[in-house]
């Protein structure tokens, strides 16, 4: 019953969920460029490519956190070359 409350208290809740998948390959994109590696060799990993679609990789790189730890131009560029 809790479920359908919470439901019905934001219908279009699902359009902004997150799922842990994301979590996972959002901190491991922010741990690794903290390591020192560039995002364009970070999103080619095969842990990412076989993780994620473009899609899931393009709604990634606008997360506030993801931007705040990379920098805004280099997830410009990226998202860039994914279009």
């Amino acid at each position: 019953m809790s479920r359908l409350t919470s439901f019905l208290g934001n219908p279009f809740s699902f359009l902004t969920a997150r799922t842990s998948k994301e979590e996972r390959i959002a901190a491991y994109v922010i741990r690794e460029h903290d390591g020192g590696r560039r995002l364009d060799d970070i999103v080619e990993d095969p842990y990412v490519r076989n993780r994620v679609t473009p899609a899931e990789l393009a709604r990634l790189l606008e997360r506030p956190e993801v931007i705040e730890a990379i920098g805004h131009a280099t997830v410009a560029e990226a998202q860039g070359r994914l279009a």
